[in-house]
C-alpha cells in the first residue's frame, strides 16, 4: 500500500485521463479535478489561446502553479495535462504528494481518440502520428519515473478501463486522511 492524499492520473492526451479520471472519483467517493479545465477557468482562457498568446513556456509556468496548489488538497483524483511531468518541480511533487497512476495508450488509439479534435496546440500543423511518437518518446520516460502504477488504456471503453484501473489502485492505494 502506498498512501497518499490524492490520486493523480499522467499519460499523453487521447489516453483517457478526464473519462477514467471522472468515473474514478465517483466511484471512489472523490472529487475530479481535470487540471486543464481548472487552469481555463482561472486563466479565463483556452489552453490553445493560452498557448498563442503566451507559448508553450507561459502554460507550463502557470501549470506548473496550479498543480502545486491542487496537490495541497486531498481527496482528489486529478488528471494532469499530457505535458505535467516535463517540470522537474512538479514530478517531485507527484511523487511526493500521490499516488500516481501512469494511462498508457498506444499511438494508434491515440490517433483515433483524438481524430476531430482541433484544440490541442501541439497537434497543430503537420503529421499527427509523426507529433505523437515524438511525444511519447519525451514523455514516456518521464510518466514511468512517477508512476505507482502503469495501466494501459488502449482498445478499452472508459467504464471497462475504469473498473479495472479501479482495482489496481484499490489494491495498492491507501487515501492519505487529514491528519
Amino acid at each position: 500500500m502506498n498512501p497518499a492524499p490524492n490520486l493523480v492520473l499522467v499519460g499523453p492526451m487521447g489516453a483517457g485521463k478526464t473519462s477514467i479520471g471522472k468515473r474514478l472519483a465517483n466511484r471512489l467517493g472523490l472529487e475530479f479535478v481535470d487540471a486543464d479545465q481548472r487552469l481555463e477557468q482561472l486563466a479565463g482562457a483556452t489552453v490553445s489561446t493560452i498557448f498563442e498568446l503566451e507559448g508553450e513556456a507561459g502554460f507550463r509556468a502557470r501549470e506548473v502553479q496550479l498543480l502545486g496548489e491542487l496537490l495541497r488538497g486531498r481527496g482528489q483524483v486529478i488528471a494532469t495535462g499530457g505535458g505535467a511531468v516535463l517540470s522537474p518541480v512538479t514530478c517531485e511533487l507527484l511523487r511526493k504528494q500521490s499516488f500516481v497512476v501512469y494511462i498508457r495508450v498506444d499511438i494508434h488509439q491515440q490517433l483515433q481518440r483524438l481524430a476531430r479534435d482541433q484544440t490541442r496546440p501541439l497537434l497543430s500543423g503537420g503529421d499527427r502520428r509523426e507529433k505523437l511518437e515524438a511525444l511519447a518518446a519525451t514523455r514516456g520516460p518521464l510518466y514511468e519515473s512517477v508512476a505507482d502504477l502503469v495501466f494501459d488504456s488502449s482498445g478499452m471503453s472508459a467504464g471497462s478501463a475504469t473498473s479495472k484501473v479501479c482495482a489496481q489502485v484499490q489494491a495498492q492505494w491507501r487515501r492519505e486522511e487529514a491528519a
